[in-house]
């Protein structure tokens, strides 16, 4: 017998009545600019609206909104480089209890201080010389907290595909649909919701060139550790898939797409100059992708998830500027 799936198409439809009227229902834009660019009909889910300005707010709202009461009640920890832990700390606070968030030491100043801002007590550690999932893990324990992942959780990512489900349902069919990979969590959900309303699209994800963790795990059939990227994209800096987004990842995702630096840049100005919208590296991955004709198979309409703006002014002119 086939095992069921860590995450079903159920799972994902119940975080979409769950988040209704919680999280915010973020605008599908198109541009002909676009358009004309790629060759293709673009459809751009604009995740940097979302509360906390990322998605990973569905997924930590859904998961923590699912706690019982008691554990509720004692607080919640999580470890982030910065979307999920101000995820976490808003969701905390929505829920009227409290966070403590692990963080590296250099995570982005903007991220730190909305994390702060929400809440959250921060924790801080080296991500280059210390394990965040141990330190999470011990933390947790330590202080009686229920401990919400970042992406390997069921919650979590069924959370995280109500944004690919609510792109679908504006667009109608797709024949692909473009994801930023970091653990896995968005493109996990995003391919749960897309394979189940049309099997046949096309799911790409998006990783920076220096972090290719998923597509080497994907390439080799088990999941494979890299160092721990250095690259813009702070938010996609990890050195491995998680368990259960590369168990959903491995039967669902039909390839895996690299960037450069210079190409997410490029993809940020667009959006910010074309498009109107701010983009943070991690969140502009996808487009990055696309504008950067890194798709192995061209299709005719497509969905592209941008999955976060979460970057601070300076920070954005000196990288736009370069």
């Amino acid at each position: 017998m086939t095992a069921a799936p860590p995450v079903a198409f159920s799972d994902v439809q119940d975080a979409a009545a769950r988040l209704d009227g919680i999280a915010h229902r973020t605008p599908v834009l198109t541009s002909r600019t676009l358009d004309a660019l790629v060759g293709a009909e673009v459809y751009v889910k604009c995740e940097n609206f979302q509360r906390v300005g990322a998605f990973k707010f569905r997924g930590a709202y859904n998961a923590a909104s699912r706690l019982p009461a008691g554990q509720l009640a004692r607080g919640i920890a999580a470890y982030s480089s910065g979307n999920h832990a101000q995820a976490v700390a808003l969701a905390a606070r929505e829920l009227g209890t409290t966070a403590v968030v692990l963080m590296p030491e250099d995570a982005p100043r903007a991220k730190r201080e909305a994390t702060a801002g929400y809440g959250a007590e921060i924790v801080t550690y080296d991500r280059y010389t210390q394990d965040r999932t141990a330190l999470g893990e011990a933390l947790a324990e330590e202080r009686g907290l229920a401990l919400i992942p970042p992406y390997d959780h069921p919650h979590v990512i069924a959370g995280q595909g109500t944004a690919a489900l609510e792109l679908l349902e504006e667009s109608g069919a797709l024949d692909a649909l473009v994801v930023p990979v970091g653990g896995g969590g968005l493109v996990a959900g995003s391919a749960t919701a897309a394979k189940a309303l049309h099997p046949g699209i096309r799911v790409v994800g998006v990783e920076p060139e220096a972090g290719d963790d998923t597509k080497r795990s994907l390439d080799r059939d088990e999941r494979v550790t890299v160092p721990v990227p250095r690259t813009i994209a702070d938010g996609q800096a990890l050195p491995t898939p998680g368990e259960i987004t590369f168990a959903v990842n491995r039967r669902l995702v039909d390839a895996i797409a690299l960037v450069g630096d210079d190409e997410i840049v490029a993809a940020m100005r667009f959006a910010f100059e074309r498009l109107k919208i701010v983009l943070e590296p991690s969140g502009a991955t996808a487009l990055a992708a696309l504008m950067a004709g890194r798709l192995e198979h061209r299709p005719r309409r497509v969905g592209v998830i941008a999955s976060g703006g979460n970057v601070d002014a300076r920070r954005f002119a000196e990288l736009i500027g370069r």
